[in-house]
């Protein structure tokens, strides 16, 4: 109950927001919802670099985000802009780190730092650059996502038996996996049939893609949080646990999305 009572409050405030926001404002409130989940991400990563100062990853993700997205001023999808946030998340992180930490952490803070800049800086980016050239679509992403993760919550909890990766998340199965991706067919053939007038097969086939990627991204973060011990990220979100067991699938769905609709050239240009 306390799942679908926090999302009856959540999603509706997301769309007031998607649809009326200006492109930097919303840039703004993605990143700062972004950067409470990485916020749990450092506290997580704690676990294995005690002593170095992990916050580096938080004001790292809106300068990430902000090299990656075309829609405040950087070329589309550029080779040159992708170095110039891996040096961001990985060089200036590290040289923060190295003045700072102790040597004996400095492995796992580094993969935790770089890792962190682009796992949280690369969705924002793309849900930016979404709401900016086309919130329908930006829109539609987000029914794939949340949806597809409430069908995969409630199916695998009433008819899962087959587990989908036990070691690294006990109670996802392969029938909830299912769920999800009928879920994602379902929302972009419903969409193309009301936007078209037709079945759009190439963007009913991005979203199956775009609902598998975001299940990978749920697996991720498991691994992330089994590997310290840790339930949830965090209590903030009743029903859902953290912001970032909510952002998890959108980690690696957002992008994957953003890329597909890309190279098939399905967002406008922009004015």
């Amino acid at each position: 109950m306390k799942r679908l009572l926090t999302a009856a409050v959540g999603a509706p405030l997301v769309l007031l927001a998607l649809f009326r926001l200006p492109a930097m404002a919303f840039f703004w409130l993605i990143a700062a919802l972004v950067c409470m989940a990485a916020w749990e991400y450092v506290r997580i990563q704690a676990h294995w670099a005690r002593a170095t100062p992990m916050w580096v990853v938080i004001p790292l993700v809106p300068l990430v985000a902000m090299v990656l997205a075309p829609g405040l001023g950087a070329p589309s999808l550029p080779i040159g802009m992708a170095g110039l946030a891996l040096v961001l998340s990985a060089g200036v992180g590290t040289w923060i780190l190295a003045q700072r930490g102790p040597i004996e952490e400095g492995a796992p803070a580094m993969g935790a730092v770089s890792f962190g800049a682009l796992y949280f800086g690369l969705p924002v980016a793309a849900m930016s650059e979404l709401q900016n050239r086309s919130p329908g679509l930006l829109c539609l992403l987000l029914a794939i996502v949340w949806l597809g993760d409430s069908a995969a919550y409630y199916i695998g909890t009433s008819f899962g038996r087959r587990r989908l990766a036990p070691v690294v998340s006990p109670k996802k199965s392969w029938e909830g996996a299912v769920a999800a991706a009928v879920v994602a067919v379902i929302a972009a053939a419903g969409w193309s049939a009301w936007r078209e007038g037709r079945l759009d097969w190439t963007l009913i086939l991005m979203a199956l893609i775009t609902s598998i990627a975001g299940q990978f991204g749920d697996l991720v973060e498991s691994l992330i949080k089994r590997g310290a011990g840790v339930k949830d990220s965090g209590t903030l979100l009743p029903g859902h646990g953290g912001f970032l067991d909510r952002f998890d699938a959108l980690a690696f769905a957002a992008p994957v999305w953003w890329l597909a609709l890309e190279v098939t050239s399905r967002l406008p240009i922009r004015q």
